[in-house]
């Protein structure tokens, strides 16, 4: 089935996700900055909540894929790729991993079952578990349980970011830190060698490229305008790449490339982080980047490969009237006007809503206050357990990549 997400609202007919797993319980105090974390989530409540989330996706329609169901069924269907898949993983998993190759490429190799395989090159492989003992008898007597040959990826639950969906096609991208490149290998196999993808999806953007962006950067706001965050993850080079990319496709309906520029702070992290549509008209926003976005207009050029680019001076809320077509739009404000609450849902998350119809939103339960608000303006909220998923800094849309939506 084609990919074919044209909007931030349509009703949402199938997801892509990743269940949490042993790479959460590879997290220990000392590891948490490199590996992007600011705390060690429990994995039992962590998956359970998860579920729950999975749940609510089903009960309204939606079909949920796992990211770790779709790279094993590639390699079940062609086990020729299997060799390659290792070495992907494996180059891109950092220094030691490349170092003790052939040891870690023989440990993958006897892993059999695909989804086992799967599975543990996401959870990591500690030097404990290969033997190194012929090549370095100093790392065989600091190969305790702690030492990772192949680090963990705890991030992977995010499934947002790796790649975005835009229209019919795809940005792979290139992650901004060293500690999530591995996360996109998964997206490669599934988009150009599963069956429901591989012969209709068009990449926008791919992991081989120069410069970082990822997918909490990317909105869909209709069939043809498109909003990217440049951030902390995201940079501008990467954004204009993306957008000759789209404009050189005839097919693709895109015309807009609005860029929001956001303050590059981890609490902000990405665009998504900062608003999020919730209805036809209506957005979440954290009041903290009010006054403080800048924002582009690119649009296709007159000769290939050039951008016309050209900074607006409206307000976010003219704007994005303006190319969403409407008389009006309401920014549903994180936290209200209380700077103490909206500071700290905004943290938890509070503006990370995932749509799954117009006027329809699953959000963290935590986030009371943004929660209510957006009930007393007519939002459908369906509240999600939340105490562990949202220590890895991420909200419902972060945990979500929609494949399929109904066209509005």
């Amino acid at each position: 089935m084609p990919i074919n997400v044209k909007s931030e609202i349509g009703t949402l007919k199938k997801v892509l996700l990743h269940r949490p797993g042993e790479e959460l319980e590879h997290l220990i105090p000392n590891s948490l900055e490199r590996l992007l974390f600011d705390d060690i989530p429990f994995l039992r409540k962590a998956q359970a909540e998860h579920d729950e989330f999975a749940s609510i996706l089903r009960d309204n329609g939606c079909e949920v894929c796992y990211l770790e169901d779709l790279t094993a069924q590639v390699l079940k269907e062609s086990p020729e790729l299997k060799d390659d898949f290792i070495e992907d993983v494996i180059n891109n998993s950092g220094d030691a991993a490349i170092h003790y190759k052939k040891e870690v490429r023989e440990f993958l190799e006897a892993i059999s079952d695909e989804k086992e395989l799967v599975l543990k090159t996401m959870a990591g492989v500690g030097f404990n578990e290969i033997d190194v003992s012929g090549r370095s008898p100093l790392t065989k007597y600091l190969s305790h349980e702690h030492r990772f040959v192949m680090e963990p990826i705890p991030n992977l639950y995010f499934t947002r970011d790796p790649f975005a969906t835009i229209g019919n096609g795809v940005s792979l991208n290139k992650m901004y830190s060293v500690t999530r490149c591995r996360e996109t290998i998964y997206g490669k196999y599934i988009l150009k060698y599963h069956r429901d993808f591989k012969d209709s999806t068009k990449f926008y953007y791919d992991r081989d490229m120069s410069f970082h962006i990822e997918g909490g950067d990317i909105l869909n706001l209709s069939s043809s305008v498109i909003a990217c965050g440049i951030s902390q993850r995201t940079q501008p080079e990467a954004i204009e790449q993306l957008a000759r990319n789209i404009f050189s496709d005839e097919q693709s309906t895109i015309d807009t490339v609005l860029a929001f520029v956001i303050p590059p702070t981890r609490a902000f992290m990405h665009l998504d982080t900062v608003f999020t549509q919730v209805d036809y008209d209506k957005f979440t926003v954290h009041p903290g980047i009010m006054g403080t976005l800048r924002t582009f207009e690119i649009k296709k050029g007159d000769r290939k490969d050039e951008l016309k680019v050209r900074e607006l001076n409206a307000s976010l809320e003219e704007t994005l009237a303006y190319y969403l077509g409407t008389a009006k739009v309401e920014l549903i404000r994180c936290g209200g006007d209380n700077y103490i609450a909206a500071e700290r849902e905004q943290w938890n998350d509070g503006s990370n809503t995932l749509c799954i119809s117009p006027g329809k939103v699953i959000v963290y339960d935590r986030n009371y206050v943004t929660n209510d608000l957006l009930e007393q303006k007519g939002i459908k909220v369906l509240k999600m357990t939340s105490s562990e998923l949202s220590r890895g800094r991420g909200g419902p849309r972060c945990m979500s990549m929609p494949i399929l939506r109904e066209d509005i």
